[in-house]
């Protein structure tokens, strides 16, 4: 007979996730400023989108590794939060040398490839300080108070997000230019990310401190799984031939909505600086250019601010698939509106759209598949599922400069190939059968 965990006060859960407020910092600024950086080092549109595929493959690589390794680790420090503090060490090393890509005077391929490469390592480190976040949850909060510890996490998430986003815009508002020579990245940037490093750190030492991993005994009193102890573990890929139906079903929705964030990801800046701005995007020294990386910052907050606002009306549909749906339906309505937008403002409208959507994807995978896993493999399986997030960016990123070309080299319309995406993602949804296995 399984016992119960017990519930955690509403601080418990708090702590649980506060760190995750950190990490995701450090994850918006990499979103928001990635094809910003590299533009600015001399990339390429056309191939703009190949800078992306290193964050969701080294995704895909880490964290099933850290969720496999983090079952099987036991010591004084906990069982998952020794790869929480090495992901968040090395992240803080990473993000205060990434933005000086373009500072040590060397020559544009030279620049770029360091840059890929501490892209490569800030990826990786930022997957091996998240993934710890969403395990705990599993590890220590019980099926009934679930949903909450995942909401609290999705509210830190956004918030995290908000403070990324903004870092950029509120550096140039406070009087740092946002603007620099040719192949050099603006202070503006260079300080958001110094800025990110500090918070992360002080963010994931606070969940640290504060939080308790069960000790072996009592986790495997708690997942009924004592009996179990004997077994023969099971690979990663006999795992994926026995995981429940949901993941896969999930999965299929998880592939079209990520595809259209990757574009959202790599197209907006130069997208919004052509029908907004009115400039050349290739032209990345302009005033305009930077302006309109500044104002991506702004866009992406406010759609921050829409999934949040959206996660408190999810709840309130009674068919979870109709809220899952309508929501990335949505999003698809935001995305090819912005085709039609050449007004800054109005912009808002089209993001706080895609913030439903972005709502639905932070909640609604985690809530159908968390109650079919198994305790005694929960790291590996969420760490296997973030491949349905990872595997869908790598494949747009590669078809990016192929699907660029058949839109006439327009950035905008990324936009809109997105959109249908997302509308591809909310007729899925109804392939999702509801059933556990």
């Amino acid at each position: 007979m399984q016992i119960t965990k017990p519930n955690l006060s509403f601080w418990q859960i708090w702590n649980l996730s506060f760190g995750f407020f950190g990490v995701q910092i450090a994850y918006a600024l990499q979103s928001a400023n990635i094809s910003r950086i590299f533009a600015t080092l001399g990339a390429d549109p056309h191939s703009l989108s190949y800078f992306w595929i290193l964050p969701p493959l080294m995704g895909m690589i880490v964290q099933p590794l850290v969720g496999t390794w983090s079952d099987k680790t036991w010591c004084r420090w906990g069982r998952r939060k020794p790869y929480l503090y090495a992901g968040a060490l090395i992240a803080v090393l990473v993000m205060v040398l990434l933005p000086n890509s373009g500072s040590f005077n060397l020559t544009i391929k030279a620049a770029m490839s360091f840059g890929l490469v501490m892209l490569m390592l800030l990826d990786t480190s930022i997957n091996m300080a998240m993934q710890p976040f969403k395990m705990m949850v599993g590890d220590m909060v019980n099926e009934e108070q679930k949903a909450k510890a995942y909401s609290v996490q999705s509210m830190l998430c956004n918030a995290g997000s908000l403070v990324g986003y903004l870092f950029p815009y509120i550096f140039t508002w406070l009087g740092i230019s946002n603007i620099a020579p040719e192949g050099v990245i603006p202070d503006s940037v260079t300080y958001s990310f110094y800025a990110g490093a500090a918070i992360m750190i002080l963010c994931v030492l606070y969940t640290g401190f504060t939080v308790k991993e069960m000790p072996p005994q009592e986790y495997a009193k708690f997942h009924n799984i004592e009996e179990k102890k004997e077994e023969k573990s099971e690979n990663l890929f006999q795992l994926l031939v026995h995981a429940p139906k949901a993941f896969w079903q999930i999965g299929l929705v998880q592939f079209f909505c990520w595809f259209a964030f990757l574009y959202m990801w790599t197209y907006t800046t130069a997208g919004i600086t052509e029908t907004v701005w009115g400039a050349d995007p290739l032209i990345t020294t302009s005033p305009e250019y930077q302006a309109a990386g500044n104002w991506v910052g702004v866009l992406f907050a406010v759609q921050a601010i829409g999934s949040v606002l959206w996660a408190m009306v999810l709840p309130l549909f009674r068919k979870i698939k109709v809220g899952y749906s309508l929501s990335l339906l949505l999003g698809a309505v935001g995305f090819i509106s912005t085709f039609f937008v050449h007004n800054q403002y109005l912009l808002f409208v089209s993001f706080i759209l895609i913030g439903c959507g972005w709502a639905a994807m932070l909640a609604m995978p985690f809530a159908m598949l968390t109650n079919s896993l198994s305790g005694s493999a929960m790291g590996a399986y969420l760490g296997l599922f973030n491949c349905t997030i990872c595997l869908p960016q790598i494949i747009a990123a590669l078809l990016g400069g192929l699907i660029l070309s058949l839109v006439g080299g327009s950035q905008i319309m990324m936009l809109v190939v997105a959109g249908v995406a997302m509308a591809l993602g909310a007729v899925a949804v109804f392939f999702i059968s509801e059933k556990t296995k």
